[in-house]
């Protein structure tokens, strides 16, 4: 059975790209509810899709560390049929096994193309052309708040996921919490998503497509599934996007204004202001984008003494408007970056960090570093001798 990819194993490929925490920490940016699809799958490693692939995606101080896993259904053409790849075939003489084997390289994709391809999809998921570090500075120059959680909360960036995920899995946000919101994706992926892998107990799935969440039989079966009334909203909002706009729309809302692609998103069964905010910001290139709940809400009149809506009991499209603007003044054309720093520090599962004194804080990540830098260099090692071993193995072979 195959496992979850750890760099000390040094059994699986890794790659790496040059990426400082200061631009992107994984444990804050991975755990603070933009995406639910990724687990720590063991410490420091981080395990999810995106893209059709499943990865496990690890850090250093200066490096971002990551694993592709192969997919069970690629295939691979031998003698006009097709078979599994890592599935062996019988074939007769030294001459068929001598071509099957000269076309089963000629067939595998060149390393160097599929290291640039997946290399430039974490850089677009990440969005690392954004220099993180220089907003930060803005923002704790206009604002002595953010500047305060800042030291604490580096990294945090905004994931740019594809859109009909990051819909769909904010329409089951409503009245809930991030765990149970984890729970119920895996599960509408594993009940409607293509299998991708599985690895140790664990079975990964791409997220279903738009003509299987549309299908009549969708409702219910989630319902079955625990969904509720969120069942009916994701089969109906599928349906109208293909009925009434074409399978490409929501892709190109990236390219109308904020408030168009918000109103537009609003019309969908499910989705108000604030998933539509969300759905802005985290997949529609919307930096501006401030969703509003009441964590925020709260962020406001606490850290920032906003008096708007103090005897409202809920959050209208008002208020929601006002907090936006507010925000969007102190911080500027990022202001729905700059707020999911401060999103993610007044998550519980973070507290401990506001707690710990800083020179532990330091302590604990450099030594976490030197762990992982470890693993590399016995990793690098381990696949010198399983390249030169592999190498000799195929010469036999094709002798």
């Amino acid at each position: 059975m195959a496992k979850h990819a750890v760099l000390s194993s040094g059994a699986k490929m890794w790659k790496s790209l040059t990426c400082a925490k200061s631009e992107l920490r994984l444990d804050l940016t991975l755990a603070c509810g933009q995406s639910f699809r990724w687990r720590e799958t063991a410490e420091g490693h981080w395990t999810g899709v995106f893209g059709g692939r499943v990865w496990t995606l690890a850090q250093t101080d200066d490096s971002l560390w990551y694993h592709v896993y192969e997919n069970q259904d690629r295939q691979v053409e031998v003698g006009g049929g097709k078979r599994r790849t890592g599935v062996p075939v019988q074939i007769g003489s030294k001459t068929e096994r001598f071509k099957a084997a000269l076309k089963d390289e000629e067939e595998k994709p060149d390393q160097t193309s599929v290291q640039n391809e997946e290399e430039e999809m974490l850089r677009d998921y990440f969005q690392l052309n954004v220099n993180l570090q220089d907003l930060y500075k803005e923002w704790g120059a206009a604002d002595p708040h953010f500047a305060h959680i800042a030291d604490t909360f580096t990294g945090v960036r905004l994931l740019r996921q594809d859109p009909a995920e990051c819909l769909f899995s904010f329409i089951c946000t409503s009245n809930n919490h991030i765990s149970r919101i984890q729970g119920m994706v895996e599960r509408l992926c594993r009940a409607l998503g293509a299998p991708l892998c599985h690895l140790d107990q664990t079975s990964y799935h791409n997220f279903p497509s738009l003509f299987a969440l549309a299908d009549d039989s969708v409702e219910e079966s989630l319902r079955e599934l625990g969904f509720g009334y969120r069942a009916r909203f994701l089969q109906q909002s599928a349906k109208q996007i293909l009925d009434t706009h074409g399978l490409g729309w929501l892709n190109n809302l990236r390219g109308v204004p904020y408030r168009q692609a918000r109103d537009a998103l609003r019309s969908l069964p499910g989705v108000g202001t604030k998933v539509a905010d969300c759905v802005c910001l985290m997949s529609l290139d919307k930096t501006d984008a401030v969703p509003v709940d009441t964590h925020v809400w709260q962020i406001a009149k606490r850290d920032y003494n906003y008096a708007a809506g103090t005897g409202q009991k809920s959050i209208t499209d008002k208020l929601h408007r006002d907090i936006g603007d507010f925000f969007r003044k102190l911080w500027g054309p990022y202001a729905g970056w700059a707020q999911s720093v401060l999103f993610c520090a007044d998550l519980k599962r973070f507290q401990h960090l506001k707690e710990m004194p800083p020179v532990k804080r330091r302590q604990k990540q450099e030594d976490c570093e030197k762990e992982i830098m470890a693993a590399c260099k016995k990793t690098k090692i381990k696949k010198e001798k399983n390249t030169r071993s592999a190498r000799h193995k195929k010469r036999k072979t094709l002798v």
